[in-house]
């Protein structure tokens, strides 16, 4: 296991404790493997820290400025993109996703680095805000923790909270608009500019044709309507496709669904409030495809229009040795000042403990006090070395007549031209120490991100293995995981769906 940042004083120490997590599971998004991804994660880590001593460094005393920064999980995220940006230029792109690599040669990459009003509107909205807002809206927006965590960690009231971050949001909105107008727009742009702000305040205003045909059409426009429109829960795909570009929504499922397999959607220090229950969950899941589709589908058609054909490569990445990725919220700290075991070993955390010079004071200046490829035949190999899973017992076949020993579903989400979202769910009779779903597409489909499970595929067989936090399943448990994938001509539902090689009834 490669050796883990050395924090060297207490602000480092801090921001590992609180970050580290968040950094390594999207550099895990970003490589193409397990050892990649822990070097790419400390790589954006000490560029982290040293973005945040310049900022700090930077900060003008007495005049009531403040430096424009990231909150810190974002920044280390940023630092993750452009790490890697930096390791397709020296020659190793080879330990990137293919997706990544295609997307960093985008007009969309081009962005990021280029001239600072035409950077995602999202971008700027979130750094124009007070830094214990912008905290505040990505812990409980783009990180999916409830918020009585959230107000623990950033030491607010938890009666509260609520408050404070309905008020941010619409900061944040605020925001987004005056950058959206402060953008080089044509003049088609600007004639639409008034009539999206008014459209997108209302969760019962319609959108008009010609808007609609517009948002088809412009990415830039297409991203400020998704900032805009705080209902429908489309805000968390927005602010995270916005911050760190590539790889957002497969980010935000990741980080949601982790916290749900430790928490559980329905344990009173879940939630807490109404917005933090099952509602919210599938609101914001169905929410989040909707505020994407504009926006990822002509960046994907700008990609695939340069560089063709290396779409079946990503689809055909094998992350058998991927790492296990924890939320640092929800276990005790190793102890003071001792950065933690790696994540497949023990979970990082920073205890609950508000993070330094972050109080509920910091929040006044800006606003009023808140009122694979084994599964092509049936008998697949053993798993590859350095797989993380238990030693799998001999498959096992249901006999005739015999009650089948899980049951699944397949729920077809959000669909566009060439690409749509989809979720299985498994639920077992039997007690798991691990699991392998495996399904067969019949059209020619071709999965290209999943989560809470790592795909492989060879040919229409289509392999989901247990991530390291989500292996062990109760006997009436449930298994689930979501994947992009794309289609072209028909998109009919997969078939033969097993668990560990035993079909699963259906319907």
């Amino acid at each position: 296991m490669p050796d883990l940042p050395a924090p060297q004083d207490a602000t480092e120490t801090a921001l590992f404790s609180e970050c580290w997590d968040a950094v390594l599971s999207y550099a895990d998004l970003c490589t193409a493997g397990s050892t990649a991804a822990a070097q790419l994660a400390r790589e954006a880590f000490a560029q982290g820290i040293r973005e945040v001593r310049e900022a700090e460094a930077g900060t003008v005393r007495g005049t009531g400025r403040r430096s424009s920064r990231l909150p810190r999980i974002p920044l280390l995220l940023a630092a993750v993109r452009a790490t890697a940006a930096d390791w397709e230029d020296i020659g190793q792109g080879h330990r990137l996703d293919p997706g990544l690599r295609l997307w960093l040669h985008s007009d969309q990459a081009a962005r990021y680095t280029g001239p600072p009003l035409s950077r995602p509107v999202a971008l700027r909205g979130l750094r124009d805000l007070q830094q214990a807002d912008a905290e505040l809206l990505w812990l409980a927006e783009a990180e999916s923790l409830p918020l009585p965590l959230v107000a623990r960690r950033l030491g607010l009231d938890p009666a509260t909270a609520a408050d404070e971050l309905a008020q941010v949001r619409r900061l944040f909105r605020d925001r987004c608009h005056r950058n959206h107008l402060d953008s080089p727009m044509d003049a088609e742009c600007r004639s639409y500019a008034r009539l999206l702000d008014a459209v997108t305040r209302s969760p019962a205003a319609d959108t008009p044709d010609d808007l609609s045909r517009h948002l088809a059409t412009c990415v830039q426009c297409a991203e400020a309507a998704a900032c805009l429109r705080l209902h429908g829960g489309g805000l968390p795909v927005a602010l995270t496709g916005g911050v760190i570009g590539w790889g957002g929504l497969a980010y935000l499922e990741r980080r949601r669904r982790a916290t749900e397999a430790r928490l559980g959607p329905g344990r009173p220090d879940a939630g807490g409030t109404p917005a933090d229950g099952p509602d919210r969950t599938r609101v914001v899941r169905g929410g989040l495809m909707a505020a994407a589709v504009l926006v990822s589908g002509l960046a994907l058609t700008v990609s695939l229009m340069q560089f063709g054909g290396a779409e079946a490569d990503s689809a055909t990445r094998s992350d058998a040795d991927r790492q296990a990725v924890a939320d640092p919220d929800l276990y005790p700290p190793a102890g003071p000042g001792a950065p933690p075991a790696p994540a497949s070993e023990t979970a990082p955390s920073d205890g609950g403990k508000p993070p330094a010079g972050t109080t509920s004071d910091d929040r006044a200046p800006d606003r009023p006090a808140p009122g694979n490829d084994d599964a092509a035949d049936p008998h697949p190999d053993p798993e590859p070395q350095g797989s993380t899973s238990a030693t799998a017992s001999p498959p096992r076949t249901t006999a005739p007549g015999e009650p089948a020993v899980c049951h699944a579903t397949y729920d077809p989400g959000n669909q566009w031209p060439d690409g749509f979202q989809a979720t299985v769910t498994v639920t077992t009779t039997e007690p798991l120490d691990s699991w392998r779903v495996a399904f067969t597409f019949r059209d020619g489909q071709r999965v290209t991100q999943m989560w809470d499970a790592e795909a492989s595929q060879k040919g229409s067989r289509v392999t989901a293995t247990a991530a390291g936090y989500n292996k062990t399943v109760p006997a009436g448990g449930k298994i689930a995981f979501g994947f992009l994938a794309s289609w072209t001509g028909k998109n009919s539902p997969p078939t033969g769906i097993t668990l560990n090689d035993r079909p699963c009834a259906t319907g």
